[in-house]
C-alpha cells in the first residue's frame, strides 16, 4: 500500500516521527461565508520505535532523548522508552507461529529512559548483546519533534566500529536501497510492532537481476510489543552484494530499519530512503570519504534516466565518468564514485534527465584505508522543512552539513542545553544555491553532557541536512550519519463550523 493512498488519519500517523491528535478550533460565527486556512498546531502524541542495538556481547549502547520546546503546547505530558516484549512471552504455548494464539499481559517494566523537560536531552545507557527493542510514546508537551537517537560502539569483531540510528515512528512501507546477501555481510532487518495487535508484513527483495524469490519473505507475523530481527540470508541462498530491500505491511504497522554489518569494513544501520521521487537528495557526505557507493532503484514500470551531480561548497559538480545513471525496472542499480567529493564537503543531488520517474536510493560511505576501514550509509532524504532535530552531539565529534539544491536558503540553527548542564546557543546561516556547507554548529555554553541541534528553515529554498558524529574505536575511525528531515511538530487542522445541511434528505 503506498503512503499517498492512506487515509487522513493513516497518514497523519505515518508522518515522520508523529501520531497527531489535535483538536479542531469551536465553530466559526454563524453566517460566516468561507472557511479559514487550516491551522497548524502542535501534536499530541508521538510514536518512536528503537531496535535491539547490537548482538555483540562488547556492545556499548547510549540512548538520548530530546524535544525541542513548541509554543502553543498544553502544560502537561509525558514521554518514555520501554523494552519490548520478549517474542516468546508474547504468546501462549501450543503456538509459535502467534496464528490463533492468546497473547499474554506482562506486568509493565519500568522506563528505559523518561525525560523531564523539553529543550533539554535526557541520556540513558546499556551493554552486551541483551540490550532489547525500544517502544516510546510521548504526549503533550512531549510530542512536538521528538527524537530518539540510539549510538552504538562496538570495539571489535563483525560490525565494529560507530553504529548510529534515529529510531523511528511506526508506518506501512519502507525501501532499503543498499543492503547485502554478499559475504562477508551480515544484513538484519529489524522489525516493531507497537500496537496491541499482531502486524503482517511482507518482505520482498530486489537485485541485479531483479526481484529475488523468497517466500519465506511472506506473511511475516510480528507478535504486539515486539520486535524482529530477521537475517537477509535465511531470505535467500543468493549473494548479492546490492540489494534493494521492500517492507510493507499488511495489517497493521511497524517501525524498519535495516543493521548492516561487515566482516572487515565495520558497518552501521541502513535508514529507510524517502518516498520514491524523480529528484533526490542524499546529504551530507564527508569531506574525508575514501569511497562512495551509490545504490538506487525504481519500483516504477519505466526505467529511470537520471543526472548525477554533487552539490560542493562552491557549487554543482559532475563526477567525472558517472554523469548519468540507467536504472532499470525492477533492478538494483550500483556505481562506485569513488573518493567523489575530494576533501570537500558535499551531498549528491539525483534529477530526472528527461521523464520523471519515482527512485529510491543511497549511499555507502567508506572512510579510512586498509584495515582500518568503516562504513556508514546516507539514504535519500526528505527536506529540514519547518524544523528538524538530531539528538546526541558532542563538543568535537559533531559536523552538520547543510544544503540548498536549488535555492539560497537561510537557516537557523540552535544547540540545546546539555543533558548535564550548559546554556543553549543559536546562530544563523545562508547556504548558497546549489552547495553544500560543513557549517561551524553552535555549541552550548558550559556544556556539560550532550546536547542537540534543531535546525528550522528561516527562508528561501528547500533544506536539506545530515549530522556526521565520529569517535574513535580502538583505533579506527568510527563515524555514523543521519539525515535531518522534517520533524513534523504541528499537524494541519482543518478550520470547522457547523452544516445542519448535511442532516437534511
Amino acid at each position: 500500500m503506498k503512503r499517498t493512498t492512506l487515509s487522513l488519519f493513516a497518514g497523519t500517523a505515518a508522518l515522520a516521527a508523529v501520531t497527531g491528535f489535535a483538536a479542531l478550533n469551536p465553530p466559526a460565527a454563524s453566517g460566516a461565508a468561507t472557511a479559514k486556512a487550516a491551522a497548524q498546531l502542535p501534536v499530541e502524541r508521538t510514536s518512536l520505535l528503537c531496535p535491539a542495538p547490537s548482538t555483540s556481547d562488547i556492545a556499548q549502547t547510549s540512548y538520548t532523548s530530546f524535544t525541542p520546546v513548541t509554543g502553543s503546547t498544553a502544560s502537561g505530558g509525558t514521554a518514555e522508552l520501554q523494552a519490548a516484549a520478549e517474542q516468546s512471552a508474547a504468546v501462549t504455548s501450543g503456538s509459535t507461529s502467534g496464528k490463533g494464539g492468546k497473547n499474554t499481559k506482562k506486568k509493565a517494566a519500568e522506563p528505559v529512559l523518561t525525560p523531564k523537560e523539553p529543550g533539554t536531552p535526557v541520556t540513558g545507557d546499556s551493554s552486551g548483546a541483551d540490550a532489547p527493542a525500544l517502544l516510546g510514546t510521548a504526549e503533550g508537551r512531549f510530542a512536538p519533534g521528538w527524537t530518539v537517537q540510539e549510538t552504538t560502539t562496538v570495539a571489535a569483531g563483525t560490525g565494529r566500529g560507530l553504529q548510529g540510528v534515529n529510531c523511528t515512528a511506526p508506518d506501512t512501507e519502507f525501501w532499503f536501497p543498499g543492503a547485502s546477501t554478499a559475504a562477508g555481510r551480515t544484513d538484519y532487518v529489524h522489525l516493531t510492532n507497537p500496537d496491541d495487535s499482531a502486524a503482517v508484513v511482507d518482505i520482498e527483495l530486489y537485485g541485479k537481476n531483479g526481484a529475488v524469490k523468497s517466500p519465506v519473505g511472506e506473511g511475516i507475523t510480528v507478535q504486539p510489543h515486539t520486535s524482529e530481527p530477521i537475517l537477509l540470508s535465511t531470505l535467500t541462498d543468493e549473494q548479492q552484494s546490492d540489494l534493494t530491500v521492500h517492507v510493507s505491511v499488511r495489517s497493521g504497522r511497524v517501525g524498519a530499519a535495516v543493521q548492516a554489518l561487515d566482516d572487515k569494513l565495520g558497518g552501521d544501520w541502513l535508514a529507510a530512503s524517502t518516498d520514491p521521487a524523480g529528484t533526490l537528495v542524499l546529504p551530507g557526505i564527508p569531506k574525508d570519504a575514501t569511497d562512495v557507493r551509490l545504490v538506487a532503484f525504481t519500483p516504477a514500470d519505466a526505467d529511470a534516466d537520471l543526472k548525477v551531480r554533487l552539490a560542493s561548497p562552491n557549487g554543482p559538480i559532475t563526477p567525472a565518468g558517472n554523469e548519468t545513471l540507467h536504472v532499470k525496472s525492477g533492478v538494483t542499480t550500483a556505481v562506485d564514485l569513488g573518493d567523489v567529493t575530494r576533501g570537500e564537503a558535499g551531498s549528491l543531488v539525483l534529477t530526472p534527465s528527461d521523464q520523471s520517474v519515482p527512485v529510491v536510493a543511497a549511499l555507502r560511505v567508506t572512510r579510512g584505508k586498509g584495515s582500518q576501514q568503516e562504513t556508514a550509509f546516507i539514504p535519500a532524504s526528505a527536506p529540514v522543512g519547518t524544523r528538524a532535530t538530531s539528538a546526541d552531539n558532542s563538543g568535537k565529534g559533531t559536523t552538520l552539513a547543510l544544503t540548498a539544491p536549488t535555492a539560497t536558503a537561510q537557516v537557523k540553527v540552535t544547540a540545546s542545553a546539555g543533558s548535564g548542564g550548559g546554556a543553549a546557543a543559536t546562530r544563523t546561516y545562508t547556504i548558497k544555491s546549489g552547495t553544500t556547507q560543513d557549517v561551524d554548529a553552535p555549541v552550548p555554553s558550559g556544556l556539560q553532557g550532550t546536547y542537540a541541534l534543531t535546525v528550522e528553515t528561516v527562508s528561501g529554498g528547500p533544506v536539506y541536512a545530515s549530522r556526521t558524529l565520529t569517535a574513535t574505536v580502538e583505533g579506527v575511525p568510527g563515524f555514523t550519519v543521519q539525515t535531518l528531515p522534517d520533524d513534523h511538530g504541528t499537524v494541519a487542522v482543518p478550520t470547522t463550523k457547523e452544516d445542519l445541511s448535511v442532516l437534511q434528505k
